[in-house]
């Protein structure tokens, strides 16, 4: 059994907190393309909903968690959708301010292609947003601080001054803060200067648990190892380091042992083979399936699976958040042994959950 990862049990944000997970950031109405090809190319799009907290909040509650999605939206009707789309999910929006100075609600557009390749687009329209507005002053510490965990991701921190003020405050380590989770989520494009990097590294040291993919640490601080981003990063007790299709690596402290020092137990897991739909909210699906064994207190192991299977989820679907397994399904899932995980290949459909190994729906034998 991997150290146990808890929120200070004397503060609000321990076992009594009032919520599983409290996830902080903007969200925006999204505009995903009819058919493949460039922006000035696309027809038609789809409405739906998008930003890296809510996709982590909305998973967590159809996981079946307790969660709340605090942020800053316009009074327009696309705030309007934000609202009601991301409570449909079950998730408690009622710490969600409207903005009284005539802040819009952040909007954006993209391609269906993988973030990661040059081919792929997105026009945001989020430049003095709404949530661009939240800062220590309007945001209310009651409401961060109500849950075990809180979530937080870099993006918030690019938006603007106030932002990151915001940022910062949240990542002083203090009694009574809840377990503090953070997705570095570099978007060079959203910050106004060079101070990206230097900003992310020092936000992630100041949480207890940190998500970053192994290419965000090359671009951003010349890392190229998991150990080396270790090494730059010794403060948070688990520290996550993804992989992509190579798979993720947690380095988890005893925490008998003090911050930033101690031995670390260091475990690493496969992804899976996915057909994907559209490569786009696999890393907040990730975080969100991680966070929701920590919740549970799996084993280390158990929670990299389970964050492996929530991104599988939403790359064998079309949009940005979908509906994840059911639970038992999960669970099952996570529970193979290495050679049975090892030839899973999970397709569309999946997440429906045949109840039976060897239907296609669920798992594919790889070749």
């Amino acid at each position: 059994m991997p150290a146990t990862v808890e929120a200070d049990p004397t503060g609000p944000g321990g076992p009594g907190g009032s919520v599983d997970v409290v996830s902080l950031g903007e969200s925006m109405v999204t505009f995903l393309p009819s058919r493949p090809g460039r922006l000035a190319d696309v027809p038609s799009f789809t409405r739906t909903i998008g930003g890296a907290e809510s996709n982590v909040a909305c998973a967590l509650a159809a996981a079946g968690h307790t969660v709340k999605w605090i942020s800053r939206v316009g009074a327009d009707g696309f705030g309007d959708h934000l609202v009601e789309a991301i409570g449909a999910y079950g998730v408690d929006t009622s710490a969600v301010r409207r903005d009284a100075d005539g802040r819009p609600t952040g909007i954006y557009f993209r391609t269906a292609t993988d973030r990661s390749t040059t081919a792929h687009e997105v026009a945001y329209y989020r430049a003095g947003s709404a949530a661009s507005a939240m800062s220590p002053k309007t945001m209310d510490r009651a409401d961060l601080f109500s849950g075990r965990v809180l979530h937080l991701s870099g993006i918030t921190a690019a938006l603007s001054g106030d932002c990151l003020a915001l940022m910062r405050e949240l990542s002083e380590r203090r009694a009574g803060r809840p377990l503090l989770s953070f997705d570095v989520n570099h978007r060079p494009a959203l910050w106004r200067d060079d101070s990206g990097p230097r900003e992310l590294l020092d936000l992630a040291r100041g949480a207890d648990l940190v998500f970053v993919g192994d290419d965000e640490a090359a671009q951003l601080w010349d890392l190229h190892s998991p150990e080396a981003i270790r090494e730059a990063l010794p403060e948070p007790a688990v520290l996550v380091v993804k992989a992509g299709a190579d798979g993720a690596t947690a380095f988890v402290r005893d925490p008998a042992t003090d911050t930033g020092s101690g031995t670390d137990t260091v475990t690493s897991v496969p992804a899976l083979a996915v057909d994907v739909v559209a490569p786009v909210g696999a890393g907040d699906a990730f975080a969100a399936g991680f966070l929701s064994a920590t919740l549970r207190d799996l084993p280390t192991a158990a929670r990299l699976r389970h964050g492996h299977l929530m991104a599988a989820a939403v790359l064998t679907d079309a949009g940005d958040v979908c509906v994840p397994p059911a639970r038992a399904h999960a669970d099952r899932l996570a529970a193979l042994d290495d050679a049975a995980w090892g030839t899973l290949r999970l397709g569309p459909g999946w997440t429906s959950g045949a109840e039976e190994p060897g239907q296609r729906q669920e798992a594919v034998p790889t070749s």
